[in-house]
């Protein structure tokens, strides 16, 4: 295992941020820590980062132990912030440069290093160009460059995509792709469900510093979900009047209450739906849909990724 973690614990005082978890993440595989803010992710990044040391527990990183070897271990990983913290008034190949010297690559080391991550980044054009300009995409793509300068096993990206609009998320998800195909080891961390089902081989799905399931997407949406559901919004000011109409009706396994729809759990939506439209239900909208891990963590924890 590329990282093991037994009973691996993070405090603050009193608050406990990571509760006694157990991961092992396997050589070139994209794992993922799903969950909403305050789950604990960061914190657990952090640690495998070796950045931060562990309260409790037990962690290997590469077979080493983070608090006697965690220089050895940091030259071999590439971190991505969620913050991009680059240096704005410098251009973007000076950001690689400089990046590529505080791991003491050579000066023609660095410059072939960062002349193949701009072209891999597509920045290539941008290289003489000032950072501060640079959309959010650009600045994002740089930053994951940056952190590849010394051509690391295990890539840490947290919260990759945050702010980002949906093209620049589907260009560094590809990025991303690639760097996996090349047989980089990934471990994200992501409160976006369509994000850990796109880049995620396995993930653990965590909740007030504790892991409240672990597997592939698939599987957990498999083992917690319905093939489908059924999104149903009325002209109501309190959708809880309608729980009672809506229960019941035809492959239906469980209805799920939100501030601002009704969430009917199936296997076979357009059955349903229906049913729904026999018994006189009438919403105002219905949306029938595949089920995601946003469905799963609703499920597990009662409350949506993004609470």
């Amino acid at each position: 295992m590329l990282v093991s973690a037994r009973g691996l614990t993070k405090t603050f005082g009193d608050f406990v941020a990571v509760d006694g978890i157990d991961v092992e993440v396997r050589r070139g595989e994209a794992f993922g820590f799903l969950g909403p803010n305050g789950a604990g992710k960061s914190s657990t990044m952090r640690m495998i980062g070796c950045v931060s040391p562990a309260t409790g527990g037990e962690l290997r990183i590469f077979g080493q132990d983070p608090a006697v070897d965690g220089p050895a271990i940091r030259a071999r990983l590439g971190s991505c912030p969620q913050a991009d913290m680059l240096d704005e008034e410098l251009t973007v190949q000076e950001n690689l440069w400089i990046y590529g010297r505080y791991f003491g690559l050579t000066k023609a080391q660095t410059r072939k290093r960062a002349t193949e991550l701009l072209d891999f980044a597509q920045l290539t054009d941008r290289r003489g160009d000032k950072v501060e300009p640079l959309s959010g995409g650009m600045k994002r793509r740089l930053t994951i460059a940056r952190s590849l300068i010394n051509n690391p096993e295990l890539l840490l990206l947290d919260e990759p995509t945050t702010g980002l609009d949906p093209q620049a998320r589907h260009i560094l998800w590809d990025r991303l792709f690639r760097l996996k195909r090349q047989g980089v080891t990934l471990i994200i961390t992501t409160h976006y469900m369509d994000e850990a089902e796109q880049l995620c081989d396995r993930l653990v799905v965590m909740d007030h510093g504790r892991i409240v399931a672990e597997g592939s997407p698939r599987d957990l949406i498999t083992r917690y979900s319905t093939r489908e559901v059924v999104e149903l919004r009325f002209d109501s000011d309190d959708h809880a009047d309608h729980i009672d109409a809506v229960t019941g009706v035809a492959a239906a396994s469980r209805v799920e209450l939100l501030p601002d729809r009704l969430l009917v759990y199936t296997d076979d939506g357009d059955a349903t739906s229906a049913d729904l439209h026999a018994r006189g239900v009438i919403p105002l909208s219905t949306l029938v849909r595949r089920s995601t891990l946003e469905d799963v963590f609703l499920h597990l924890t009662g409350r949506t990724l993004v609470d």
